[in-house]
């Protein structure tokens, strides 16, 4: 298997995952936004228990891990539980899979004069279709950065 059939393999999987856990109730993800000079800062705070996927990044960036325990699941990282306090660094096109064991505050910094967050989105992360979503749910699922306060049905 090539390299890019790999990839799209392991995209595959991350898109059935999304679907599988589109079938699941919502679970509310807290994010809290910071701006310093030069820099936005994201924090979600993720519950026990919870499955979900990232988004595809376009740059390198710091992550903190200030609170709980994760299994995280990437290309880059392979699966590793992660447990507060940790500092990693995400590496351009990494798309994970996470399951926190605990309660988790995850906190992303990065390096940026622009306060919109849909223009430091746009930056950041690769563009992603959520038809998948869609087509197995029969609904639009909303999903991504800037919606992680899903809507509650």
């Amino acid at each position: 298997m090539n390299e890019l059939q790999e990839k799209t393999s392991k995209n595959e999987l991350l898109d059935n995952l999304e679907v599988a856990l589109a079938q699941l109730p919502r679970v509310e993800l807290p994010v809290v936004h910071r701006f310093t000079d030069g820099m936005y800062i994201r924090e979600i705070q993720i519950p026990a228990g919870t499955m979900l996927t990232s988004m595809t990044h376009k740059t390198q960036h710091p992550f903190v891990i200030s609170q709980g325990s994760v299994k995280v699941t990437s290309d880059n990282e392979g699966s590793e539980i992660y447990e507060a306090p940790y500092t990693g660094i995400t590496e351009p096109n990494t798309r994970r899979a996470l399951h926190a064991l605990t309660d988790v505050v995850w906190t992303t910094f990065h390096v940026t004069d622009e306060t919109d967050i849909n223009k430091i989105c746009k930056a950041i992360l690769e563009p992603q279709d959520n038809k998948h979503i869609l087509e197995a749910t029969g609904k639009e699922i909303p999903c991504g950065y800037t919606n992680s306060l899903p809507n509650k049905d």
